[in-house]
């Protein structure tokens, strides 16, 4: 997939370490906007441990131009993600991680299995705290020590993911 500041191709072969952390991301979205300066500060943090992350825009930028690569580079700058931003423009990737808002938060341990798929902290953007990612940490410092992220996750709160017409997930109901 393409980054976002035209720096090549980035493939999942290519994302080496312990854990990994995928992220769905888009410029507009206020729970992005909440979340993004410390979600700098996290890749930060954790850069030089075995810590592997990627931020993947997904959003349809015909009808969300804000979404748009050369937008998305300045994000990354701006908010100083230390991790490559790529741009998902056919959606596929979304799609298969069935990934539903941004921010949507994944962690894979070493094996490629899903350890956490859950929220950046309890942090919301019309609270007046500011994010500090303890949820998302927590599980990555359990993944990295080899250990299991206890369950419940708490889901990602955020702006749906901006669908291309006829790329919209079903929507399947239980009862």
């Amino acid at each position: 997939m393409p980054r976002a500041d035209g720096g090549g191709e980035v493939s999942l072969a290519s994302l080496e370490g312990d854990a990994l952390v995928v992220v769905f991301l888009s410029v507009h979205c206020p729970y992005v906007k909440h979340v993004e300066k410390a979600l700098g500060q996290l890749s930060i943090d954790y850069a030089g441990t075995a810590l592997a992350m990627v931020g993947i825009c997904a959003n349809d930028v015909d009808r969300y131009p804000d979404d748009a690569p050369i937008n998305m580079a300045a994000q990354a700058e701006r908010c100083g993600w230390e991790f490559p931003y790529l741009h998902d423009e056919t959606q596929q990737v979304a799609l298969a991680y069935s990934a539903a808002c941004t921010p949507d938060f994944f962690v894979y341990d070493a094996e490629r299995a899903l350890a956490y798929r859950g929220q950046f902290d309890e942090t919301r953007p019309s609270t007046g705290v500011d994010a500090t990612g303890a949820s998302l940490r927590g599980a990555i410092d359990k993944v990295l020590a080899g250990e299991a992220v206890p369950e419940p996750h708490v889901p990602s709160a955020g702006c749906g993911i901006k669908w291309k017409p006829g790329n919209e997930p079903e929507q399947v109901f239980t009862l």
